[in-house]
């Protein structure tokens, strides 16, 4: 598949080169190429489909602040306009509007309810963490004491923030952080939060902190709905049958306007004339190289592999801290089961009266156990015997050729069924099926040679036609629309001949993500 013409490259065929390439056909008359090294559409964000049941790798919500972003996915997928099969199950009423009912049509985002708790000390809390009384309840007093004079010392002698256990502590006092943060934080990413660069908490925890659980506790009673946005998200958008749905239809779009996606092809080389990347090199998977010549190339592809690829002389310190730089893969253990072991005893009305989560985070520290997603409650469409199963996603947080990573797929899950049954939430009885997922890079970390990823960051900056997009392009742990937004500014920086300053200043604002 050798290519004489002057493409436009686009590297990974996840959020960020999907978006890049749809606004290139939106707003150009080029017809870009996307190379993709694995058979998925829509990287981490894809759906993984298992005996007709669907697994979300990592959860991904549809929240945004970007109104551009918010516009791109409402282009591909319509909201819906007549309730949802579960929703019809609790009593709603059929809608006369059935331009997007989710019962009719299949290309829909649903509405859904924003519920995720911490699972701690076999009790659920309210995630982020809430002042009622049930959460003093479930501490106890000796840990609500304690709490309130960790939180009341660090608002007195802050701390320089020279770590992530530092950021935590700042804003929510070293006794909330032991209780809440530390352990689980070590289960991500292997290694103590004080070794992490305080740069992972103004990425992913900004602007959230214990004074503004405490505003939103206090004044939000107090304030008419319609007066003020939520300042937590208590809903957000989901595609009837998981991410990779819209994103498949994404690439659909795509390819019916004339730009080119092409699986199963690594990048092995990336060529110089000057300082400009001339073409790229890659091998499919029956071992066959094939080279495009290129006008640009948009990366969404590890860095650590992008520099490595080059087929040019290339500074030793850059060379290094690239190689070195450090990410974390995940496992996902998919369970069927007959029913959980758990009542639920929220407000919130479910089909089979099964706990609303979401998502859970699981702080117990007897278990490996990361997160418990619950796929019955993101869409009833991602199980396929929606009223009688549910549909469980264990998460695990480990590193590529790892104990855990190494493990037979049975050893896995049988481990997998073990401890979510020593949380209390299943019986292993109750399992009709599993599955397993591995991902490798899911997450850039932020410790170890990142001190020095600037060095690379200017390096990259200088090649006058690479643009760094997304999670991995940027070695930076975005949330999925900021991921597309680095996509949509590169298309903009390119297009305007203009600095590459705006695709790397994205999610940099100083304000939790999921606040509004």
């Amino acid at each position: 598949m050798d290519n004489e013409k002057e493409n436009i490259i686009i590297i990974g065929a996840g959020p960020a080169g999907l978006s890049c390439a749809y606004y290139f056909l939106k707003y150009t008359d080029l017809k870009p190429v996307i190379i993709e090294a694995s058979e998925f559409i829509g990287g981490i964000s894809r759906t993984h489909f298992h005996n007709g049941n669907r697994m979300d790798l990592g959860g991904h919500r549809f929240f945004t602040k970007s109104e551009e972003v918010m516009n791109l996915w409402k282009e591909i997928f319509p909201v819906q306009t007549s309730p949802s099969k579960d929703e019809i199950m609790l009593g709603a009423k059929p809608c006369e509007d059935k331009t997007a009912d989710p019962e009719i049509n299949d290309i829909v985002f649903l509405k859904r309810r924003r519920i995720s708790r911490i699972f701690f000390l076999k009790k659920f809390f309210d995630y982020p963490i809430s002042f009622k009384l049930q959460t003093f309840i479930n501490l106890g007093l000796i840990n609500v004491l304690k709490a309130g004079i960790g939180f009341f010392i660090a608002n007195i002698h802050k701390r320089r923030e020279n770590s992530l256990e530092d950021f935590y502590i700042n804003r929510f006092g070293k006794n909330l952080y032991k209780m809440f943060f530390e352990n689980y934080t070590e289960k991500v990413w292997g290694i103590h939060p004080n070794k992490i660069s305080p740069d992972w908490g103004s990425q992913r925890v900004k602007g959230l902190s214990l004074l503004s659980v405490l505003k939103n506790a206090i004044f939000k009673p107090f304030i008419k709905k319609e007066k003020i946005e939520t300042s937590l998200i208590e809903e957000f958008l989901y595609p009837k049958k998981g991410p990779g749905q819209l994103y498949e239809q994404m690439a659909e779009i795509i390819t019916n306007k004339g730009g080119s996606i092409i699986l199963n092809n690594t990048v092995i080389g990336i060529n110089f004339t000057n300082n400009n990347i001339s073409s790229v090199q890659t091998v499919d998977k029956d071992g066959q190289n094939h080279t495009f010549n290129c006008k640009a190339v948009f990366s969404s592809m590890p860095v650590k592999d992008l520099i490595n690829s080059f087929n040019k002389e290339i500074d030793e310190k850059i060379k290094e801290t690239a190689l070195n730089l450090p990410y974390r893969d995940f496992m996902t253990a998919g369970l069927l089961v007959r029913k959980m072991a758990v009542k639920n005893t929220t407000k919130y009305k479910t089909v089979g009266n099964i706990i609303p989560d979401c998502w859970i985070y699981i702080q117990e520290r007897d278990v490996k156990l990361g997160r418990v997603q619950i796929f019955n409650n993101w869409s009833p469409y991602m199980v396929k015997d929606f009223e009688n199963t549910v549909w469980l996603g264990l998460e695990y947080f480990c590193n590529e050729n790892d104990e855990l990573w190494s493990m037979e797929d049975n050893d896995f899950i049988s481990m997998a069924k073990c401890e979510l049954e020593k949380t209390g939430l299943i019986k292993q009885e109750d399992v009709l099926d599993s599955a397993v997922i591995r991902v490798k890079k899911a997450y850039p970390a932020y410790f170890g040679a990142y001190k020095d990823f600037n060095i690379i960051k200017e390096y990259l900056n200088t090649i006058e036609n690479l643009y760094c997009i997304g999670r991995n392009g940027q070695h930076r742990y975005n949330n999925m629309d900021h991921s597309i937004l680095t996509g949509l500014e590169a298309v903009k920086a390119f297009i305007n001949n203009s600095s590459k300053e705006n695709i790397w200043s994205v999610n940099t604002e100083n304000e939790y993500h999921e606040q509004k």
